[in-house]
């Protein structure tokens, strides 16, 4: 059995402290509703006999103990014979009631009074005087069918029977805190067995021993609104550069610089145990993070059965990374597209290929990420989900760094660890988990930097200002050519080569000049055509 946090579950618990109050409230009103227009008042009232010496027996009228323990003992016998059917029957006869034998014996009750000769006969009813004459009523029978069968005549009256005008039932007060108390524990029973049998991961502070890898960063939950019948734009690091999502996104950016540092991060490989956990997401944006720092970027699209990077940055998926597994490393340049982000470059993931596994294991996959090493500065490659395929797991062993992305409260504990297994199996140097959508409560340092990241034109400045400040010069020519005015063009250095690629659109600007042919060793790049055109050199 594993053992439970306190903490963690009343961490858990307040999720749900709407849902006790009102269920307390709904509880409470339903009750407080029942018990002042359902529920029927009924009234008691009550008649006491006493228990005498029999005056047959003999002329001494005293009474000695042996006199007292003898009507104790016929006490109980006597609380059975006034609810018999013989006397009963004759109470409704003569009062006429309306009730069967059955259904007067609920409403009558005998108590002997402890240590006394006495007998108490209650009887409860929805009119109060009706009431009090079924006590007069059976009081007289029970001792006149005493005498009858018995010959005794030790059957005393003592205190008749009174109206009593206060509801007997009227519990109120007691029913209300029940129910508000019944509400609550409830409430706290059920989401205890929901809390117990939940075995998704959760952020919180010791997750790390609890799941045995480090947490490298923790992305908060996008609260950003889009337009109705508009699918929300995953490059949240683009638009909205101040948001909650760009700062933790940042700062996994900073997390990762450091773990490795001896040799130098280069690539990195983004998985996830399942599907929908923001693999994708968290890719993209951590790429426009790193582009927006000036470093040269490019993001591989490796999850070749259902990879989706060509959606979210919206450009053409005509020939991808499958394709140039099946072509000359040399040619990359033919299937990298540039994106509308500075220093960041795509290759897609093209076709379907029959055998995925084998073609992200072969020695031209090595050898692609090698000379794409030469060209960037950081290559992230978004792979497959762990679960059922090996993709993710034979791409692990080609990288710099493995990230397990992990959506909070939603990744089953299980799959994490079989994921966590996996890798460890093949030697894959992981460097954390990523908590994706968690929540900004739980995370609190990201409140600072409020809710949502309205884009404005002053941000975008902004932005494109800072980006200019970072540039190391890796631009390309054709970015140089379509620079915009108020940026001073930046030559690429001799360190690093021209980067070969397909004709692509460049960045808009606010005016374009003619565009630059340039050769190189592999392949010749074009750049789009543009309004105003000037003579070529």
């Amino acid at each position: 059995m594993e053992e439970i946090d306190l903490k963690d579950f009343l961490s858990y618990l307040k999720k749900f402290v709407i849902v006790i109050i009102v269920v307390a409230i709904v509880a409470v009103a339903g009750t407080y509703f029942y018990d002042t227009t359902i529920k029927t008042p009924m009234y008691t009232t009550y008649t006491k006999i006493l228990l005498v010496k029999n005056q047959d027996e003999d002329t001494n009228t005293s009474v000695n103990i042996n006199d007292i323990n003898a009507n104790q003992k016929l006490a109980a016998t006597y609380s059975e014979f006034v609810k018999s059917r013989l006397v009963l029957q004759q109470v409704i006869d003569e009062l006429r009631l309306d009730y069967s034998v059955e259904q007067l014996a609920k409403n009558v009750s005998v108590t002997n009074i402890t240590d006394t000769q006495i007998l108490k006969i209650s009887v409860t009813d929805a009119n109060p005087e009706r009431a009090r004459d079924i006590a007069d009523s059976t009081t007289k029978v029970f001792a006149k069918e005493i005498e009858n069968i018995t010959h005794f005549d030790n059957v005393r009256p003592y205190e008749a029977a009174q109206v009593n005008n206060t509801p007997s039932n009227n519990t109120l007060s007691r029913d209300l805190i029940i129910a508000a108390l019944v509400g609550i524990f409830g409430v706290l029973a059920i989401v205890f067995i929901i809390y117990y049998f939940d075995d998704t991961v959760k952020y919180s502070e010791d997750l790390e021993r609890k799941i045995g890898i480090p947490v490298i960063g923790k992305i908060i939950r996008s609260d950003v609104s889009t337009r109705r019948g508009r699918k929300p734009d995953e490059l949240i690091v683009q638009r909205y550069p101040k948001s909650a999502v760009t700062e933790s996104i940042k700062s996994l950016r900073t997390n990762l610089q450091f773990t490795n540092v001896d040799k130098g991060l280069h690539t990195i490989l983004m998985t996830s145990s399942l599907a929908s956990e923001g693999k994708s997401f968290v890719s993209s944006n951590l790429a426009i993070s790193f582009a927006q720092s000036g470093r040269r970027t490019l993001i591989v699209d490796c999850d070749l059965r259902k990879g989706r990077l060509h959606h979210v940055f919206h450009l053409p998926n005509i020939q991808g990374l499958s394709h140039l597994l099946v072509d000359k490393a040399a040619n990359f340049g033919r299937y990298i597209q540039k994106t509308s982000i500075d220093n960041l470059y795509i290759i897609t993931r093209g076709t379907y290929p029959p055998n995925p596994s084998e073609l992200l294991g072969s020695d031209k996959n090595r050898e692609l990420i090698n000379v794409l090493r030469q060209h960037f500065d950081i290559i992230i490659f978004d792979g497959a989900p762990c679960n059922g395929v090996t993709d993710s797991i034979v791409m692990s062993t080609l990288v710099d760094e493995v990230l397990i992305v992990t959506k909070n409260a939603s990744t089953p504990r299980s799959a994490l660890d079989t994921t966590r297994d996996m890798l460890a199996k093949v030697n894959a140097p992981i460097a954390g988990v990523v908590m994706n959508s968690v929540d900004k409560k739980v995370a609190k340092y990201y409140s600072y930097y409020g809710a949502k990241g309205a884009r404005t034109e002053s941000n975008d400045e902004q932005i494109g200002l800072e980006r200019q400040r970072h540039i190391n010069g890796y631009s390309t020519e054709a970015e140089t050519a379509t620079a915009p005015a108020h940026r001073a063009p930046v030559t690429a250095p001799e360190a690093k080569p021209e980067l070969p690629r397909r004709e692509t659109v460049a960045p808009a600007a606010p005016t374009r000049v003619a565009p630059a042919r340039r050769t190189t060793t592999t392949s010749t790049v074009k750049a789009p055509a543009t309004r105003n055109r000037t003579p070529r050199k």
